[in-house]
């Protein structure tokens, strides 16, 4: 669903947003320089749609709505992003494809991409990125944000880390694929943004996914 441009909303969405940028300044002059290619981008984006997050339940969907467009200009994007999402929908076999807002969210199960406890993309999952990479090349003015999930199995800090590492995996494989760093963040949420119970297998199997939020590029959000 499209929000009204001007509603109180987005006057507190693009607040919200606003506030966690200045806070991004700071975050990001502590980033290590050995992390690679998107892994420079997740300190800024991670604190974006955190903020906003907060607010949906969802980094990845508070990404999306912290990159809203609105008007007509959002209008042509939301076109653009069904096309997207129906290419990907039939491109990426296994992935939950969801239109949220002017962007789309892929969900990808973790064992899609990797095996248990691992942070290396499977072979036989390559294909999916790699069709997710020819989609960025097809619409170029659209960025991406990488959040990885786990399960809360361990401890919060070791979870914290293997999603991280996951997101970055991810990221760093679009790069692989010609997709530009300046396009990508990456995000590690751990096991604080639950979509089911921890309590049976089946929930923790949901809990433990990457999603990537897909949403205009700030040159296509431009008036």
């Amino acid at each position: 669903m499209h929000a009204t441009a001007g509603s109180t909303g987005h006057r507190q969405v693009r607040t919200m947003a606003t506030v966690a940028l200045a806070l991004a300044v700071t975050a990001c002059a502590s980033l290590s320089r050995k992390e690679k290619g998107a892994a420079i981008g997740a300190a800024a984006g991670g604190v974006v749609g955190g903020v906003i997050g907060n607010q949906t339940g969802s980094t990845a969907r508070g990404a999306i709505i912290g990159a809203v467009v609105g008007g007509a200009a959002g209008a042509i994007i939301g076109h653009q992003m069904d096309q997207q999402a129906k290419e990907l929908q039939q491109n990426i076999p296994g992935a939950t494809v969801t239109r949220v807002g002017e962007g789309i969210a892929v969900t990808f199960a973790s064992g899609l991409l990797y095996d248990f406890d691992s942070d290396v993309v499977r072979a036989d999952a390559a294909q999916n990125l790699r069709n997710l990479a020819a989609s960025l090349e097809k619409y170029p003015n659209t960025d991406l944000m990488i959040v990885g999930h786990t399960d809360a199995v361990g401890t919060s800090d070791y979870n914290q880390a293997l999603s991280q590492r996951r997101a970055t995996a991810a990221a760093n494989y679009l790069m692989g694929q010609g997709v530009a760093s300046a396009r990508l963040q990456a995000v590690g949420r751990g096991e604080t943004e639950p979509i089911a119970t921890n309590d049976t297998e089946a929930g923790r199997q949901l809990n433990r996914r990457v999603e990537i939020a897909i949403y205009a590029s700030a040159s296509a959000r431009k008036p």
